[in-house]
């Protein structure tokens, strides 16, 4: 009888410590603005990793944090469910992010990437993929040199063990001043890419979501569109094949939409749903958690998601 399949996630990505400041108009120059300030873990690879853990996938990060808020992160995530590989930096503080979010929910990011940038082949061992059926990037990683060597070694070692990749672009900001070219060229090991309207348009070329999902599939193999509102596409060696819509939602905050997204899909194609179930799952995600402030799952809030345990008793039996 053979063994059942491997359904871990390793997660490679940053922790982040986000100040989010909820506002409702622009902020003013050389004065006060009234805000709601709060502080909150984030970072995309570990707010996908927490979403992904508290969906029952079972889910490892490897990050690394600073020498302020590390044992925080660490804490944090473990609460989440997820099981940090989490260097602490000794010299540097952990990344933060300052996310000021206005009354529709769209947010603008001030960044510093204190130890996330410095992630690298020093942090990783092979045992980290034991038990992994999907190794998932997040590319903040690969724009730095240290942070590209590591992503190399580990869809190197993910591909010898037969593991599938998944890559998500991040940010179209860095993303554009890494060079599209040169983003196809680093994650073609990767056998599904997962990016944004406006990132798949940038990285494909293209101007509408639709072209720009059956280009990307033709070269990655699967291309997941996150369309916020308009739910998500997927598009599978050139053509769509698959799409979703959004639930309705109240949006308090975009912070990390993205992100539960990929959770969603990554959770619920491990546990063995088809791709329509892991398309709709991934959208529930992000629904979630525009929901509420911050990146990161919250306790009681996950009524839409029980099927997961259903395609998991599928996938074992």
């Amino acid at each position: 009888m053979s063994a059942p399949p491997a359904t871990g996630l390793l997660v490679i990505g940053d922790v982040v410590t986000d100040v989010v400041a909820l506002h409702d108009g622009p902020p003013a120059t050389g004065t006060d603005t009234p805000a709601d300030i709060t502080l909150r873990p984030g970072g995309s690879g570990a707010n996908t990793a927490s979403w992904a853990a508290r969906l029952g996938a079972d889910t490892r990060l490897l990050a690394r944090a600073g020498y302020d808020t590390g044992e925080w992160h660490a804490a944090e995530l473990t609460k989440a469910g997820v099981r940090p590989h989490l260097r602490i930096d000794p010299g540097r503080p952990s990344a933060v992010v300052i996310a000021m979010v206005d009354a529709s929910g769209e947010r603008s990011m001030l960044t510093n990437r204190g130890a996330s940038g410095h992630i690298g082949v020093d942090d990783w061992a092979p045992d980290l993929l034991d038990g992994v059926g999907r190794l998932h990037l997040s590319a903040y990683t690969m724009f730095a040199g240290p942070g590209l060597e590591l992503a190399r070694l580990a869809m190197r070692e993910a591909a010898g063990r037969g593991i599938p990749v998944s890559v998500d672009p991040a940010s179209c900001g860095p993303l554009r001043e890494f060079g599209r070219e040169r983003f196809l060229r680093e994650t073609a090991p990767a056998a599904t890419v997962i990016p944004n309207r406006e990132e798949a348009l940038l990285l494909s070329g293209a101007s509408d979501p639709d072209t720009a999902g059956r280009v990307l599939s033709a070269h990655y193999g699967t291309a997941v569109v996150k369309l916020g509102a308009d739910g998500a596409l997927l598009a599978r060696e050139g053509r769509i094949v698959a799409r979703a819509p959004a639930p309705p939602a109240a949006v308090v905050d975009s912070t990390g939409a993205g992100d539960a997204f990929a959770a969603g899909f990554l959770a619920a194609t491990l546990a063995g749903g088809t791709t329509e179930e892991a398309l709709r799952t991934g959208c529930e995600a992000g629904a979630m958690a525009v929901a509420q402030v911050g990146g990161r799952p919250k306790s009681g809030n996950f009524t839409l998601l029980t099927p997961i345990a259903g395609l998991r008793r599928k996938l074992h039996h």
